[in-house]
């Protein structure tokens, strides 16, 4: 499966035809999240979403630029949704360090069956995988932009280098959680709630030197 394509699609003009467009991607969308890339075909879509074979063809082509279609789909939905989730749980410095894990880890945990599907397909397409990785930093640039307030209390020398290893260490903590669920690593019980506890005190000290409160 390759996602290396065009996504030109054909523009969904009418209000019914926009309908089915988001019909279709639906149907894709719960396909991938109970089968994976293999559960995907266009038959399955088309009856899942109650259309037929050739709507599902004349909007999207074949399977790989459905597929793109969905991941980019996925994509819109999580910045959307981690840009609702950053915003100040608190005004002070360890509040907003707070709020900026906490809006990464939701987004995450909201996201995950999905987002396990791609991930694992990115191991063996480099198309998915370059999609996804330019869907990665973008959420990165949300994550530096909210925390420019605390940038000048980070006692280092290069603090921009501080935030992009506290992002990369939220990042790789729930893309492991993602993949490999919650005992992966560790028997340790560890929920998401109590996993952005944590991940909420390890960057309140690397960043700000001081306990989250």
């Amino acid at each position: 499966m390759s996602t290396e394509t065009s996504l030109d699609l054909p523009p969904a003009q009418q209000a019914r035809s926009r309908v089915t467009q988001q019909r279709i991607l639906e149907a894709g969308t719960a396909l991938l999240e109970e089968g994976g890339t293999e559960g995907l075909t266009i038959a399955a879509v088309a009856s899942r979403a109650g259309v037929s074979v050739g709507s599902v063809y004349r909007r999207f082509g074949d399977k790989d630029r459905l597929t793109a279609a969905l991941q980019h789909d996925m994509i819109d939905k999580f910045r959307a949704d981690i840009i609702r989730r950053f915003k100040p749980l608190r005004a002070d410095p360890t509040g907003l360090v707070a709020s900026a894990v906490a809006g990464i880890t939701g987004t995450f945990h909201a996201h995950e069956r999905l987002m396990r599907v791609f991930v694992t397909a990115a191991t063996t397409d480099p198309a998915v995988a370059r999609v996804g990785s330019e869907a990665s930093v973008d959420a990165g640039h949300v994550f530096r932009q909210f925390l420019e307030p605390i940038v000048p209390m980070i006692d280092d020398p290069e603090p921009e280098l501080r935030l992009d290893v506290a992002y990369r260490l939220v990042y790789a903590a729930c893309m492991n959680r993602v993949l490999h669920g919650e005992r992966f690593e560790s028997k340790r019980p560890l929920s998401w709630r109590r996993l952005t506890d944590e991940l909420v005190g390890v960057a309140c000290l690397y960043l700000l030197g001081t306990p989250a409160r």
